[in-house]
Order: C-alpha cells, then sequence, then structure tokens
C-alpha cells in the first residue's frame, strides 16, 4: 500500500522492449498488491545524444535524483563509438549515472535454474541442479575513474589510466559483501592481484581486517586469473565474490555465461541509502533491436532487485521470481534459450506470460 516513483531510462537498443515488459510486470505487481508505481521517463544513452547533444540530459539526471529508484535498460551501440569519450553513451552516461548517485556497490547474482541447467556451458556433473553466486563489484573506483590520459613516452605517445583505491572506497564494498554473506552461505572470495598491484595490496589488508567483524564468514583470496580458471573449474565453490570495479566487470560477465545466457541476469546499483538503479547485465544487442526477440528476464528480475533493496517489498520481490520459475518449468524459452524439446516465445509473449503467472 506505498507509493513509488520510478525514474525509467529505457536506453538504447533491446533496452526499450526488454524495459517495456518489466514495467507491464511492475503494474500487475502493483495492482496485486495494492501499490503504486509512478513511471517518470526519461533519454538516456546514444537516443539522448541524438535528441540533445549529450549522452546525460540534466532532464534525466534530475529526474533520476528525485526518484525512489532507477530502472536502466541498456545504452550504447556501434552508431555512436565514433564519439569521444565523453560523449559516449558507456561513459558519459553510464559511468556518469553511477558516480552522480553515488551507486558504489553492483550487485550481481548468478543463478541457474533448474530448467536452465542445460543451457550451461558447463558440464551438468559440476554445476549440479542449482548455482547461485552473488558477485558484489565496487563500482565509483578504481581504474574507470582514475586518472587518463595521453603523454609522450619513449617509443612515441603513450596512453595510460590508473587504478587508485581509498581505504573508505574497499571498507565499504567489503562490509556490502560481508553482509550479503552472512544471509547465505556465509562465505566471501576476495579477488584482487596482490602479487603484482599496489591497490590490490591494500584491498586485501583491508578484506582481512573487516572479516575480523565476521568470524562466521569464510575468507578465502584469490588472485584474479586463478579466479578465473575456478569458477569454470568449481563453480560452486564460490558463494559471495568481492572485487574491484575492473575485476567485476569480467568476472561477473564469466559468471553471467556460465548460467547459459546473459540475458537472463539481473543487476542492483546501490547508493549508502535504500536507493539504487536496476538493470539487466547485458548490452544494447543494436543488431536484434525490434525484432521480438530479446530476452525480457533480466531485466524483469532487476525489478525484484528493485522491490527487495529499494522498496522493501520482499514477498512482491518473490512472486516475480516464482512467476519467472513458473514460466521456465513450463517449458517457454526466447530464442538464447531456447532448444528443440521446448517452445519458442518472443520478447512480449516472454513478459505476457510472467504477469499470467503473478496473477495466478
Amino acid at each position: 500500500m506505498g507509493t513509488y516513483k520510478i525514474a525509467v531510462l529505457k536506453g538504447d537498443g533491446i533496452g526499450p522492449e526488454v524495459v517495456t515488459e518489466a514495467m507491464e510486470v511492475l503494474k500487475c505487481i502493483g495492482n496485486k498488491y495494492h501499490h503504486t508505481f509512478l513511471f517518470d521517463e526519461k533519454l538516456v544513452g546514444g537516443c539522448a545524444y541524438d535528441a540533445y547533444g549529450t549522452p546525460l540530459p540534466d532532464e534525466t539526471l534530475n529526474a533520476c535524483k528525485n526518484s525512489d529508484s532507477v530502472l536502466l535498460g541498456a545504452v550504447g551501440g556501434a552508431k555512436w563509438d565514433h564519439l569521444p569519450s565523453s560523449l559516449r553513451p558507456e561513459t558519459g552516461a553510464l559511468l556518469k549515472l553511477r558516480s552522480s548517485l553515488g551507486l558504489y556497490a553492483n550487485l550481481r547474482p548468478a543463478i541457474i535454474h533448474k530448467a536452465l541447467k542445460d543451457a550451461s556451458p558447463i558440464r551438468s556433473e559440476i554445476i549440479g541442479d542449482h548455482l547461485d553466486i552473488l558477485v558484489v563489484r565496487e563500482l565509483t573506483g578504481g581504474i574507470y575513474f582514475g586518472e587518463k590520459g595521453y603523454r609522450e613516452g619513449r617509443y612515441g605517445k603513450e596512453a595510460y589510466d590508473v587504478e587508485a583505491y581509498s581505504e573508505y572506497e574497499i571498507k565499504r564494498i567489503v562490509i556490502q559483501a560481508f553482509e550479503a554473506a552472512m544471509k547465505r552461505n556465509k562465505h566471501v572470495s576476495s579477488i584482487d592481484k596482490a602479487n603484482v598491484l599496489e591497490s590490490s595490496k591494500l584491498w586485501r589488508k583491508i578484506v582481512t581486517e573487516v572479516a575480523e567483524n565476521y568470524p562466521e564468514v569464510t575468507l578465502d583470496h584469490m588472485y584474479v586469473d586463478n579466479a578465473a580458471m575456478q569458477l569454470i573449474r568449481d563453480p560452486k565453490h564460490f558463494d559471495v565474490i568481492v572485487t574491484s570495479n575492473i575485476f567485476g566487470d569480467i568476472i561477473s560477465d564469466e559468471a553471467s555465461q556460465i548460467t547459459g545466457s546473459i540475458g537472463m541476469l539481473p543487476s542492483a546499483s546501490l547508493a549508502q541509502d535504500a536507493f539504487g538503479m536496476y538493470e539487466p547485465i547485458h548490452g544494447s544487442a543494436p543488431d536484434i533491436a525490434g525484432k521480438n526477440i530479446a530476452n525480457p528476464i533480466a531485466t524483469i528480475l532487476s525489478t525484484a532487485m528493485m522491490l527487495k533493496f529499494s522498496f522493501g517489498l520482499m514477498q512482491e520481490a518473490q512472486t516475480i521470481e516464482d512467476a519467472v520459475t513458473k514460466v521456465l518449468d513450463a517449458g517457454y524459452r526466447t530464442p538464447d534459450i531456447y532448444h528443440e524439446e521446448t517452445t519458442k516465445v518472443g520478447t512480449k509473449e516472454m513478459g505476457k506470460l510472467i504477469v499470467e503467472a503473478i496473477l495466478k
């Protein structure tokens, strides 16, 4: 029985298609549980650049700041790759949104539904019947936000990007990871490159110190190259992974492929309070835009994370997750997860099926 204002940024490529289905799911949840979701739609990314000459108009950023949460589709595409960094959708919009909104913690669950076990490229005896890994990625520090530029070097022009982390930045993301682990299987794997990087040495030191406050949680440290191998060899070893911005970017995408499709995985980017931005981890996929074949499940599950983390609506979030499971168990699949023993449906049809499952 609450009212919640959501800034909706559909973005580019398949973003508008998958976000539209997620909005229909939220409307259904609102009707079922007597909540009101107010949607404030704004342009972001390449479409905003085309309309306003900037990928993140002030109007869009202000709408986000004046909302209770943000629902984002995806931004970018080859059409805008020629633009300077400050005007490209990925940097001029996405990174700026994260920094401007203080979204320092990125939570990316990698879950294999039993019905999709055969879609994983990993052998079934390694996966088992279920896999549930949570990647906690630092989102507003590190090399993506560090000093960068060009200079004259020994062999001509050089480009450089600086990886830098403060104790404060490391500590707050690590606490997020340990708090999450306390609600799960009480195991944290911290991923770094402390044998080479000074920033990783500090990272490992802070992680070890924070761990002392969580004696119930098992902690292990891994170098990122080893972690990438272990994630394939023994994915069930992992419960919560905590790591830096760039390592988290790579590791979470690797984890997504273990589940069988990047189109299945949601994410939450959280600030210090309950405010968050929710989006699928996949990109804008302009090659399939407008064809009604994109998988909307990652975006729909992102709304479940929104209900859980920003609004505290646990039952409503579970209803969405259960509806997705019911539809998958019934054998319905978008093309990315389809095989001949299942029923192929499009973006709109998948959204409709999930809404119907919520109403049952």
